[in-house]
């Protein structure tokens, strides 16, 4: 059993042999105490967990009942099917809160250069697939336009298991 090799190693198992062992009584309650403490504590915990994830829930529930009905609005504009846009850091950054109706006709002649732009660019990017050009972020990238914002589309996409990065 035991390899006694020094005359320490007899002194410590005399001295191990005098202690009593402890009762098993005391040990049984002592180890239903730890029981006990340990399980109403995982039973608190998990009741907070759960919690949190039941209003974890019901909020993107809330924010994917707000997407689709954006996303509804959206789709209700007519004429939206054929706009080619693209999407820049510039255009992310600048947001205006005038009324949408009323526009200039500096502005009028700013998109059609801009939207020249567009085309001579799709002309050489042709055979790249872009981001712009893809189906499952067109969507998306007419909320970005619509001025939804940006971390409800990210959200939304991360749901859909789509790239939120792409955006940008």
């Amino acid at each position: 059993m035991w390899e006694l090799t020094t005359m320490y190693d007899l002194i410590f198992l005399y001295y191990l042999m005098q202690v009593p062992a402890i009762q098993q009584k005391r040990t049984v309650a002592f180890l239903n105490q730890f029981v006990v403490h340990t399980v109403q504590f995982l039973n608190r915990f998990s009741t907070v967990c759960e919690e949190k994830l039941s209003a974890l829930s019901l909020r993107i529930q809330q924010i994917e009942t707000t997407l689709n009905i954006l996303d509804a609005k959206v789709s209700s504009i007519p004429g939206l099917e054929d706009v080619k846009f693209e999407v820049s850091s510039a255009n992310m950054n600048s947001v205006t809160n005038g009324p949408v109706g009323q526009t200039t006709t500096d502005q009028q002649t700013q998109n059609t250069i801009h939207e020249e732009g567009l085309q001579k660019t799709e002309v050489v990017t042709e055979n790249v697939r872009t981001v712009a050009k893809d189906p499952r972020y067109a969507r998306y990238l007419k909320m970005v336009q619509v001025g939804v914002p940006v971390m409800a589309i990210r959200n939304k996409m991360i749901s859909e298991g789509l790239n939120p990065d792409l955006l940008e």
